[in-house]
């Protein structure tokens, strides 16, 4: 098996790197979430941690790695006698995979010996053998909430414990919490990103030289492994040094008075809810004045310790980014360490003085050719050579939408919007079947009436595997929410796209929140466009969202044809993954009845693939065609006027009309 990538080899990942080992010095501080774009090494350094952290002493044959030196090990394979023999062994980096069920993470039922001796025995599972060691998950922000749940909590009590399928087990859970993550894919919800001790931004170096450096490592460790981890070996053992002495210094670090208010005083100019994040960054200042090799917390430890511990608790919306005001910690923190006055700015603003303008947020354009019409009155006329106008205009303050959803039953990935048999839920039957949680009542009944013709006449039940019954569960399933927004000349009035685009962004905070994969897709002009490939990052479909222009001519067919074409690669990609077409348009189509037929055409093919869609009607004014609605028919789609879309706005017609 080739050498582990050294850990002292990575480039370019500093407060990466500081975080990780702050944790495995002080383990309380709850664990690291590392977020980052792809092929920035997250993995690579932290699969090659455990590679550098000192050896451990373990209770010989336990399969909870109890420490020998406890006098009282929370083992289920206890109690062990005074002379119990001990190895030594490298901590553990334990894996754990998106698709992992929480029978896996827990532990339960040893369904062989349950089923051939009759014991009710617990196996454990991987919180057990990652005890003392590192647990580590990819893409965390994929994984169940659930799960998510399971081992903050684990993390947080340090000890685990199963009550189900007759085992009532309880056993030491300490290890360090590691999760990765690209936002790209989609955000962990505020309450669990706060679970996280320590959080860190990673990104791929833009200095030239450092990417150099980075390819000719990654080229000499696939060309010779051994050879490549050879030559980084004494940065290994020095590195594993320091580690081991930290850890023994890390208990005789003073924290004073007069440094925890500095911290309490940061905390609060930060606006961060709760207590944790006091505590996270007491520790995490603690835990780096022991790397350091100081034995009193100094600024500059609680500095480092603020850095990595609060960017991801201050208070924020939905769809900001993790992040922390540097201003904001120079001023609470520069007291002591008063900084220089800043260089006055150079011309222009720019960081190197060239003078360039600042970029605005987006250009407008202009497309296609004009429509011969006015534009209104709201609309700012930014006509371009071919005389169509183009604008962009900022959503409202978003509100609660009413719920819409996928008709029928799913079995698609745990969520928050429709109905599904998953995993989890409450329990509505059994099948049969050896993979899910047991259904022991449905077990029994199926071998009962087997028991004279195998032969029984008194002691255990006689079971064979065609007996085995499962639970079959009812819970609810995220959606692939795919918006299809009409961005032409008629949605283009000021008023009008503020309501749509206000609309749209309460629907994504909704999708957000029901864990959804969202995708965007607009038409204007005389083409269609797939402005955000489905993804679960609804923060990029807020921002793309936030820029996206109207105006010119309505090419309503293509925009169903794009949707369709997506929706045909999704079913693909992610089969089990029911779509939810949200067609946010007045119903015009513009360039004669040709256009209109084949708008009618492409609703019908959409309708024939039996996909559930509703039309978001953006018709306004006091004279209406209803061509919307017309369309929903055609779509066999739900209708709702965009005034409609807010929950609030719908319960208040309901109760006007009972007045």
């Amino acid at each position: 098996m080739p050498q582990q990538y050294p850990f002292s080899a990575v480039v370019g990942s500093d407060d990466m790197a500081l975080a990780l080992i702050l944790t495995t010095v002080s383990p309380d501080i709850g664990g690291v979430l590392v977020r980052g774009e792809k092929g920035t090494a997250k993995s690579t350094i932290v699969r090659a941690l455990a590679s550098v952290l000192p050896p451990i002493d373990v209770v010989a044959g336990d399969r909870f790695s109890s420490d020998p030196r406890d006098p009282a090990p929370l083992s289920p394979d206890g109690p062990f006698p005074a002379d119990a023999a001990a190895e030594t062994r490298a901590v553990r980096l334990v894996e754990l995979p998106v698709g992992a069920t929480e029978d896996r993470v827990l532990g339960s039922l040893h369904l062989e010996r349950a089923l051939s001796e009759g014991k009710a025995e617990y196996e454990p599972g991987l919180l057990a053998k990652a005890h003392r060691g590192i647990l580590y998950v990819d893409e965390v922000n994929l994984l169940h909430d659930h799960l998510v749940d399971l081992l903050l909590d684990a993390a947080a009590m340090g000890r685990s414990t199963v009550e189900r399928d007759g085992v009532s087990v309880e056993h030491a859970a300490r290890f360090v919490l590691v999760g990765t993550m690209n936002p790209e894919e989609g955000e962990l919800r505020p309450q669990l990103l706060d679970r996280f001790g320590l959080t860190v931004e990673v990104a791929a170096p833009r200095d030239p030289a450092l990417r150099v450096d980075v390819v000719r490592r990654r080229m000499a460790y696939d060309a010779d492994p051994d050879a490549f981890a050879a030559t980084y070996a004494d940065s290994e053992r020095a590195l594993t040094d320091r580690i081991q002495a930290a850890q023994a210094r890390v208990a005789d670090v003073e924290l004073t008075d007069e440094t925890l208010l500095q911290i309490a005083e940061l905390c609060a100019a930060c606006e961060v809810d709760g207590m944790r994040a006091d505590i996270v960054t007491a520790r995490t200042a603690v835990a780096h004045a022991a790397w350091h090799g100081r034995t009193t917390v100094s600024t500059e430890d609680v500095r480092a310790a603020a850095r990595l511990a609060l960017p991801h608790r201050r208070r924020r919306n939905p769809f900001d980014a993790p992040g922390l005001d540097e201003e904001l910690l120079d001023r609470v923190l520069g007291e002591d360490d008063p900084e220089p006055d800043p260089e006055p700015e150079p011309p222009g603003g720019g960081d190197d003085g060239g003078g360039d303008p600042t970029p605005t947020d987006h250009d407008e354009t202009s497309y296609g050719e004009s429509m011969g019409t006015r534009p209104p009155h709201d609309v700012p006329d930014t006509a371009g050579a071919s005389g169509e106008q183009s604008t962009t205009v900022s959503a409202g303050a978003t509100y609660r939408p009413k719920l819409f959803t996928v008709r029928g039953t799913g079995a698609g990935e745990a969520g928050k919007r429709s109905r599904a048999v998953t995993d989890n839920g409450r329990r509505i039957g059994s099948r049969a079947g050896q993979r899910g949680p047991l259904h022991l009542t449905e077990t029994v009944r199926a071998a009962a009436p087997h028991q004279l013709a195998r032969g029984r006449t008194s002691g255990r039940l006689l079971l064979r595997s065609q007996d085995l019954r499962v639970a079959t569960r009812e819970g609810q399933e995220s959606n692939l929410v795919l918006f299809c927004v009409d961005a032409s000349g008629s949605m283009a009035a000021r008023k009008r796209m503020e309501q749509v685009k206000t609309a749209i962004l309460s629907l994504l905070l909704d999708a957000y929140q029901r864990r959804d994969k969202v995708g965007l897709v607009t038409f204007r002009g005389s083409t269609a466009d797939l402005a955000l490939p489905p993804t679960y990052s609804v923060d990029i479909a807020a921002s793309r969202l936030e820029v996206l222009p109207a105006g010119g001519r309505t090419p309503l067919a293509e925009g169903l044809l794009e949707a369709a074409r997506v929706l045909d690669l999704e079913r693909v990609r992610d089969p089990r993954r029911r779509p939810l077409l949200v067609v946010v348009t007045d119903g015009r189509a513009t360039s004669g009845s040709a256009a209109v037929e084949r708008s009618r055409q492409a609703a019908g093919l959409l309708a024939k693939a039996r996909v559930d869609s509703l039309v978001v009607d953006c018709e306004s004014g006091g004279f209406r065609l209803g061509l919307a609605a017309v369309l929903a028919e055609h779509l066999s789609a739900q209708h709702v006027p965009i005034s409609e879309v807010s929950a609030e706005a719908l319960t208040g017609a309901i109760r006007g009309r009972a007045a």
